[in-house]
């Protein structure tokens, strides 16, 4: 499973409860699209995760930024995400930063509304956030391998979805890796 945060916005800790704290430890990787907004933030998140890839947002503190760079590009199941806080531009801006680094799947926040975007060639994904959805349904997302695939059957899909964090579904997505 992928799990998948942004904009936790927290002086003190990673601010994750419910369905949400369940998908951040049993994640095989959980990728955070920015705005911890302290290192303490971040060293909770890395506490509670195997293996966290994240990039800075544009809220985060001198600690955070000197930690984490502005973009990543990350591959895992099979799927290459491209992930940024934030990319001038909308949701072309986001495809286009997208395809030039040859990513199945943009991952960005700084809006903290939960959305699901299939462009021609690239999906946009923003989880939202789980701790300061901002008038917004809280949000994070997860992808997994469908129900009952079994392990070295592999047909190329991603079940997707964005959920609060108790677990309601906000959106359910499909994602097909090249």
């Amino acid at each position: 499973m992928i799990a998948i945060f942004s904009d936790t916005h927290s002086a003190s800790g990673h601010e994750l409860e419910g369905e949400a704290l369940a998908a951040a430890r049993e994640a095989d990787i959980v990728i955070h699209a920015g705005d911890f907004n302290t290192a303490a933030a971040l060293e909770a998140f890395q506490d509670e995760c195997e293996v966290l890839v994240g990039v800075r947002g544009n809220t985060d503190s001198a600690a955070v930024r000197d930690r984490l760079p502005t973009v990543r590009v990350v591959e895992e199941g099979g799927v290459r995400f491209a992930v940024t806080h934030r990319r001038d531009g909308g949701e072309t801006g986001l495809a286009m930063f997208g395809r030039s680094r040859d990513a199945d799947v943009v991952i960005s926040g700084h809006s903290h509304r939960p959305t699901v975007v299939e462009t021609e060639d690239v999906l946009l994904l923003n989880p939202g956030s789980h701790a300061q959805p901002r008038g917004n349904r809280p949000g994070f997302a997860v992808l997994e391998r469908p129900a009952g695939a079994e392990a070295g059957t592999d047909d190329g899909r991603l079940e997707g979805a964005i959920r609060e964090p108790d677990g309601t579904l906000v959106k359910s997505f499909e994602l097909s890796r090249r």
